[in-house]
């Protein structure tokens, strides 16, 4: 009997694996009658462990392998190392903004390589890029909370209703490396909470002038106003000069606040900036001469702003819901701020043009390639003199 049932089984496994959809259903049903085998049984019968029985080769299970072409590997992989190995939910929506420059900086793509990648997913990315994935290391916090002020600016613990560009958060980072012993270069990150635009300014120590500098030549390079300003407790920030140039301003002052002591959650978008915008770029080393603040600003305020601002989409929280004890987060679709800001009815018609200006003049792999050139130059003088 049970040989029967395996002769059986061998006579219709090569019927069976010809057959459409709607053929394997009757050859199941018939099957199944005849042997008395429950129908998963059976399915399992006619699969591929007793192909391999039977010495025969059986398909890889699932979908077909569609991206297995080295040039688009190749194209994914360039692309991903030029954004700074940007997540694949931001990268997947920064290919359609960078694909055209590659055809123009290294091969043309085929259309239906082209296709392919625009339509892979975020987890066929991640899966893509698995092998080439680096690992980062943490560094050390150096906010210190400020004496001055503290009861004239008010702390806020909500955010602002951010319908409109012009709420900015603002930070400093240190590029102290192991020790905060001596002076040495900042950088203060200026983050617009909307549109995420962010600018980048590096100034000797912490002093308050310096820093009010930086924050007017920020200002200066906006297409939009400054409506609302937001700072950590440090003395920087918490002092005479800043709060007059937000406040005593003849047309609309800036609304100027602080956050909590040591709550980094209170200037949760700046924080995030002092990560992507400042440590993946410098990284931890120790800028100690003055004469770096001037090659890092020449970088920041150049190719880095550009580069960031138009071509780097960023992740923006559209709803965060609670549900018995967890939280389940809902995030709008990935856009650069260049593209939020197109977006916002609150800039002007001029100020748009200009951005779509700028942007039509622009080459990310060229920007890129500047970039790293400067590295090069900033990098360099770390170096200790030989004797």
């Amino acid at each position: 009997m049970l040989r029967s049932k395996r002769d059986y089984l061998e006579a219709i496994s090569s019927r069976y694996d010809r057959a459409d959809k709607k053929a394997k259903t009757l050859i199941l049903d018939e099957f199944c009658a005849t042997c008395g085998y429950n129908r998963k049984y059976a399915i399992r019968l006619l699969g591929k462990p007793h192909k391999k029985a039977l010495g025969k080769t059986g398909n890889r299970p699932g979908p077909k392998v569609i991206y297995h072409e080295t040039k688009l590997i190749v194209a994914l992989k360039r692309i991903w190392f030029a954004t700074d190995q940007m997540c694949s939910k931001k990268l997947k929506a920064a290919l359609p903004l960078w694909l055209p420059f590659y055809e123009m900086e290294f091969e043309p793509l085929d259309k239906a390589s082209t296709e392919k990648l625009l339509r892979a997913s975020p987890a066929t990315i991640d899966r893509l890029l698995k092998p080439y994935r680096a690992l980062h290391k943490k560094g050390r916090c150096t906010t210190r909370p400020g004496t001055l002020l503290k009861n004239q600016i008010p702390i806020k613990t909500d955010h602002w209703d951010v319908s409109q560009p012009g709420f900015f958060e603002a930070d400093t980072v240190a590029h102290c490396g192991n020790s905060m012993a001596g002076d040495f270069v900042y950088s203060l990150t200026f983050t617009d909470i909307l549109s995420g635009w962010t600018e980048n300014r590096a100034v000797w120590g912490r002093g308050s002038q310096g820093v009010l500098k930086k924050i007017e030549d920020i200002e200066e390079g906006l297409v939009f106003p400054i409506l609302g300003f937001d700072c950590d407790n440090g003395a920087e920030f918490l002092n005479h000069h800043l709060v007059r140039y937000f406040t005593d301003r003849p047309k609309k002052p800036v609304t100027f606040s602080r956050s909590r002591p040591y709550r980094k959650n209170d200037n949760a978008f700046v924080e995030q900036k002092n990560w992507t915008h400042v440590r993946q770029l410098l990284g931890y080393e120790r800028f100690e001469k003055p004469e770096q603040v001037g090659l890092i600003n020449d970088l920041y305020k150049t190719e880095w702003s550009l580069f960031t601002n138009y071509f780097c989409p960023t992740l923006k929280l559209k709803d965060k819901t609670k549900i018995n004890s967890r939280y389940v987060k809902t995030y709008e679709l990935p856009k650069t701020p260049c593209q939020r800001l197109l977006d916002s009815e609150h800039i002007s018609p001029d100020a748009k043009k200009l951005l779509q200006e700028v942007y039509y003049s622009l080459n990310p792999f060229t920007l890129k390639s500047k970039i790293e050139e400067k590295l090069r130059a900033i990098f360099a003088t770390l170096r200790l003199p030989l004797y």
